[in-house]
């Protein structure tokens, strides 16, 4: 990824250093010292809440994010539950280990081009990811008591994933070192070796998004070996939440007549 920029550990300004070279100038009374201090940090909190304003806007709101809470009765309502959430997964997880990485340098560090663009590519190849875990477990789990052949799951696996490329298109078009037809592609051949009767736990469907995390966070190596098994597991806590939804929502039956029914189209 030669466009891509690690975070390091370099150190954020201090707020109080005018402070310092005041109390060089004259001598402060104790009143004084301390509402300087206040003074001081608001405006460095400012400063920081003004850049980070800036910065949503054009930068995490990008992929789709919606939520919402009707029964997921149709193929349409899978599909856009799987797009979503895996939106919201990829963003979340990625923006909180990295921000959690930067502390105060957060807001700041995305006035670098070459960083915004190296987490873009992150977000997109992670994004990639969650879909594909969270289609073949969305497929697993709404065809399970139908248990139908091998070519239904993968037809509904399949929509789910295609689904959430479609609609952050913009986004999956035009971020760099980012190709949807070999995401696509991964997802295929991940589809032609899943067993779909083997009965795994949940959890342990949801493997390449982990691994994706870990492997595009732009953070400095020597720092990401640090936190492997804190990250990893940072991304499957949040799919437990996930997954509860999901189960309370979903109607089995409603979905499989809808999918039989446009199968049947199809021929």
């Amino acid at each position: 990824m030669c466009e891509n920029e690690n975070l390091s550990s370099t150190a954020y300004d201090d707020p109080l250093a005018d402070f310092d070279r005041y109390n060089e100038a004259r001598r402060w009374t104790p009143l004084e010292k301390g509402l300087w201090r206040v003074i001081s940090l608001l405006k460095s909190g400012l400063a920081l809440l003004k850049m980070a304003l800036n910065f949503v806007p054009d930068f995490v709101a990008r992929l789709t994010v919606r939520r919402d809470s009707g029964p997921l009765d149709s193929l349409d309502s899978v599909c856009s539950f799987v797009s979503t959430r895996s939106a919201f997964v990829a963003q979340k997880t990625l923006y909180g280990y990295v921000k959690t990485r930067m502390g105060t340098r957060y807001p700041s560090m995305f006035e670098n081009d070459v960083l915004i663009s190296s987490v873009n590519i992150a977000k997109m190849n992670i994004f990639a990811a969650c879909l594909s875990d969270l289609a073949i477990y969305a497929a697993t789990r709404t065809l399970r008591d139908a248990s139908p052949d091998g070519a239904v799951y993968r037809d509904l696996a399949l929509r789910c994933f295609k689904r959430g490329l479609s609609d952050n298109e913009e986004q999956v078009l035009s971020t760099n070192a980012f190709s949807p037809s070999e995401a696509l592609a991964a997802f295929e051949q991940r589809l032609a070796f899943q067993d779909w009767y083997g009965g795994l736990p949940a959890p342990e469907l949801f493997t390449a998004s982990p691994a994706a995390l870990f492997k595009w966070a732009p953070i400095a190596p020597e720092l990401k070996r640090q936190d492997k098994e804190i990250v990893e597991n940072s991304i499957r806590f949040t799919w437990r939440d996930v997954r509860a939804q999901f189960e309370k929502r979903i109607d089995a039956a409603g979905v499989a007549t809808d999918l039989n029914s446009f199968r049947l189209s199809r021929n």
